[in-house]
C-alpha cells in the first residue's frame, strides 16, 4: 500500500534533508571552524592559588570559591555546638548529618536556607549514618555510648549499658525518629554499608567494619580477642553482616563474620615526611632516646625510656637509679625493646607487624556490578558480593606511599576504583607544602578482569599550614554523563572537584576553602564529608555545621554537562552504597554530549555544528514535527559514528535523539 506524507510534513523533512546537505557542503568548501570548548588539559589552573594565606576563624574565617557556588551555610544546633559533626545520608528533601552527640537531620528542601528538622541527642563516636525506606542505621563504637542515649556515659569496664555497634530507628515520622533496635558487635561499628540485594526483597544487609579492642566476653558472650590461630571465632580479621528483614527490622542480627583478610601479609610502609624527621633530627641532637620502628625512627618519651631503664636495671639484678651504663646499653638495645613493646599493643588490638590488616575502615557497596571496594587500614580490596552473606575477596593492592586505606569510589561504570588514604588518621596537618603528594592523597586503579591495575596518585595541590588538619577523606561521584569526576573532602583543606576521565591524569576543576581555624595551634576542624544529592553538592563541617553548594558552567564543565546531571534524581544516597547513575534522554543529556566530542576533539565540526543546529531546530518545532526532525539528526549521526574518535558517544547521542523522538 503505498501512503503520501502531508505536504506540511513533506516540506519540514525536505527542509531539513536540505539543511544536511548544505551544511556538508559548506564544511568541504572551508576549513572548519574553531572549537570554543578547550581540552581540560589546556585549561590554565588558579595561579597563584588562592587558597594559600587564607584568614583564619571559626565562623568568620576568610574564604576563597571556584567554579562552584554556595547557596547557604547553616551553623550546627545548640547541642552540637563542640561536638564533631560527621558523616551524611540522604531521604527524600532531607540531610541526616551524623555527630559525635547523635545525628541532625536537616530540611533541604529550599537549599538556600536549610532548616533543622530533628537535632536526635544520643552520643556515640562517631555516628557514622545510613537510610534505607524508614529506616536509619546510626555507628556507635566507642566506650560511652549507651543503649538508653543518655549523656552521662559509661564509666564502667564491663556494663549491660554500653551500646557498641548498630543503633536502629524508624525514621516513617521523620520529625519523630523511634529507636527500635540495636544489634551489638564485639568491636562496635565505626563506620558501616547499607547492601541492597537486588535478588532479595525481604531483606537488607548491613556491613560493619569496627577497629575498636573487642570488648570483654563478660559484656558480650562469644568475643574472643585471641588470634584466629588460637581461637576460630577470634573477633579480630573479620567483618560482621548484618540482616535486617524489612518487614520486622527489630529482629536484625549478624548471620555472617566474613573473614575477607585471609593471607594478608604485612603491607609496606613509608618513613617520616621531612618535617617530621626534622623533628626527630633535633630531638637526637638534644640527646633524647630514638627508635627505629617500621622503616621510621621514632623519638621515644621519657615515660617508656624510664620504663625500659628499670627493666635494665631488674635485669642486672642492681637497685636505685639507673646508670650512664644502662642508658648507654638502652641506646643499642632500644630498637629491639621498642619492638618487642609495640608487638604486645598491637597484639592486644589483634595486629602484628607481621600481618596484614584485621578490620575495613570502610567498605563501599556497588550491587549494580556486585563488587564492594574494602578500603582496610594497609590494604585496598575488591571484593565479590553477589552473595551478600559471603563476601568474597578477589583481589587486594597495597602501597607504601598509603599509609591508613580509608575509603573507596568507584566509577560509573565500575572500570575504575579511588582508595584515599588517611594519613595522619585525619587529626593531623598533612598537606603542607614540604609533604610528598603521594601521600594523604587519592590513589586511582583501573580495573581489568577482576585486578586492579595502579593507574596514578591526585591529592588537593593547595599547601595548608601546620594547624591545618589535613588529608583525603570521604567524597562521591557527580553524574555529568559521559566522564568521572568526583567531588571529595580534605578537612581543612576544604573541598574540591577533579576530573578522572583519564585515570592516569585526573585534573582539578573546582574548588571551596576557609581559612585555618586557628593560626596559632591545630585544632579539628573542616570537611568531614561531601556529597552529590539531586543536584546539590552538601558539605558536613566537622564544627560549623552543614554547607550546601552547586556546580556553575567553567570552562572545565558546561551548562549543558550541568543540566545533563541534574536529571539524575535518587530518592534517598548512602555514602558507602554507591547507586549506578542512569540518565533520561533528554536535550541536555544530547547537547552534553556534543559539547564533550567538541571539547575532546572527537568529532569533526561540521557534524558539531550539524548537531547544534538540529537541536535548536527541534527543540523550537512542535511535537509532531520535532520526532521526525529528531529521527533524520540520528539517523545523519549512525552515519558519521564510524569516523568519530569516539563513535560509541556519537551512538549515545544517536540513542537520545531516537528516545527523544518516541517520547
Amino acid at each position: 500500500m503505498n501512503y503520501t506524507l502531508p505536504a506540511k510534513i513533506t516540506g519540514i523533512l525536505l527542509i531539513f534533508s536540505v539543511y544536511l546537505f548544505t551544511a556538508s557542503v559548506q564544511a568541504q568548501q572551508s576549513s572548519a571552524a574553531e572549537s570554543t570548548l578547550k581540552p581540560i588539559t589546556e585549561i590554565a589552573q588558579p595561579d597563584p592559588d588562592p587558597r594559600i594565606g587564607l584568614r583564619s576563624g571559626v565562623f568568620d574565617a576568610e574564604e576563597t570559591i571556584w567554579n562552584l557556588r554556595m547557596l547557604s551555610t547553616a551553623p550546627p544546633p545548640p547541642d552540637f555546638i563542640g561536638s564533631w559533626g560527621t558523616d551524611l545520608a540522604f531521604k527524600d528533601n532531607y540531610a541526616i548529618q551524623g555527630n559525635y552527640n547523635g545525628f541532625v537531620i536537616w530540611d533541604i528542601s529550599n537549599p538556600e536556607n536549610p532548616t533543622v528538622a530533628v537535632d536526635f541527642l544520643c552520643p556515640a563516636s562517631q555516628s557514622d549514618v545510613s537510610v534505607y525506606g524508614d529506616l536509619l542505621f546510626v555507628s556507635g563504637e566507642g566506650l560511652g555510648g549507651r543503649l538508653d542515649c543518655g549523656t552521662e556515659g559509661v564509666r564502667e569496664t564491663v556494663s549491660p549499658e554500653r551500646l557498641r555497634g548498630i543503633r536502629i530507628f524508624d525514621i516513617s515520622d521523620i520529625y519523630e525518629p523511634e529507636y527500635i533496635a540495636n544489634v551489638q558487635t564485639c568491636r562496635g561499628s565505626h563506620t558501616h554499608s547499607v547492601l541492597v540485594d537486588p535478588n532479595d526483597d525481604e531483606n537488607i544487609y548491613v556491613y560493619v567494619s569496627g577497629s575498636a579492642p573487642v570488648r570483654p566476653e563478660e559484656e558480650l558472650p562469644g568475643c574472643s580477642d585471641a588470634f584466629p590461630d588460637e581461637d576460630p571465632n577470634s573477633a579480630f580479621f573479620r567483618i560482621e553482616v548484618i540482616q535486617v528483614p524489612l518487614a520486622n527490622p527489630e529482629q536484625a542480627a549478624i548471620v555472617s563474620s566474613p573473614r575477607i583478610f585471609d593471607g594478608l601479609e604485612a603491607p609496606p610502609v613509608h618513613g617520616l615526611a621531612p618535617e617530621e624527621q626534622a623533628v626527630v633530627d633535633r630531638a637526637a641532637e638534644a640527646g633524647r632516646f630514638i627508635a627505629n620502628y617500621r622503616n621510621a625512627q621514632r623519638v621515644v618519651n621519657d615515660g617508656i625510656v624510664r620504663r625500659f631503664l628499670a627493666e635494665l636495671v631488674e635485669e642486672r639484678g642492681g637497685e636505685g637509679e639507673p646508670t650512664a651504663a644502662d642508658s648507654t646499653l638502652l641506646r643499642e638495645r632500644m630498637d629491639n625493646m621498642y619492638l618487642d613493646m609495640m608487638e604486645e599493643r598491637l597484639a592486644a588490638r589483634g595486629r602484628s607487624v607481621d600481618l596484614g590488616p584485621n578490620q575495613c575502615h570502610d567498605i563501599t557497596l556497588y550491587p549494580e556490578i556486585g563488587l564492594a571496594g574494602g578500603a582496610c587500614e594497609g590494604y585496598g580490596l575488591l571484593i565479590d558480593i553477589s552473595d551478600p552473606v559471603n563476601p568474597v575477596r578477589i583481589d587486594a593492592v597495597a602501597d607504601s606511599n598509603f599509609a591508613y586505606w580509608h575509603s573507596a569510589t568507584f566509577n560509573n561504570d565500575g572500570t575504575t576504583v579511588l582508595f584515599t588514604d588517611e594519613w595522619g588518621g585525619g587529626t593531623q596537618p598533612k598537606c603542607r607544602e614540604t609533604d610528598p603528594y603521594e601521600w594523604g592523597a587519592n590513589a586511582i586503579y583501573s580495573i581489568v578482569d577482576g585486578k586492579m591495575e595502579f593507574q596514578s596518585y591526585f591529592k588537593m595541590p593547595a599547601p595548608q599550614t601546620s594547624t591545618e588538619n589535613c588529608v583525603a577523606h570521604n567524597g562521591s561521584m557527580i553524574p555529568i554523563p559521559g566522564r568521572d569526576i568526583m567531588v571529595q573532602s580534605w578537612y581543612q583543606g576544604g573541598i574540591n572537584v577533579f576530573d578522572f576521565t583519564d585515570p592516569a591524569n585526573p585534573i582539578e576543576i573546582a574548588f571551596h576553602d576557609r581559612g585555618p581555624l586557628s593560626d596559632d595551634r591545630l585544632e579539628i576542624g573542616g570537611s568531614w564529608s561531601i556529597y552529590w544529592y539531586n543536584g546539590l553538592l552538601i558539605n558536613s563541617e566537622i564544627v560549623r555545621g552543614l554547607d550546601i553548594f552547586e556546580l556553575v558552567p567553567s570552562d572545565f564543565i558546561t551548562e549543558n554537562e550541568i543540566a545533563a546531571s541534574n536529571t539524575v534524581r535518587m530518592d534517598y544516597f548512602n555514602p558507602q552504597g554507591q547507586p549506578m547513575f542512569t540518565w533520561p534522554a533528554s536535550f541536555a543529556l544530547a547537547k552534553a554530549y556534543t559539547d564533550q566530542l567538541e571539547r575532546d576533539r572527537e568529532l569533526d565540526m561540521q557534524s558539531i555544528r550539524l548537531l547544534r543546529t538540529g537541536l535548536e531546530r527541534a527543540e523550537e518545532t512542535n511535537r509532531n514535527d520535532q520526532a521526525r526532525i529528531l529521527t533524520e539528526l540520528a539517523v545523519e549521526m549512525e552515519s558519521r559514528a564510524p569516523g568519530s574518535a569516539n563513535s560509541n558517544k556519537v551512538l549515545k547521542i544517536a540513542e537520545t535523539l531516537r528516545e527523544l523522538a518516541a517520547s
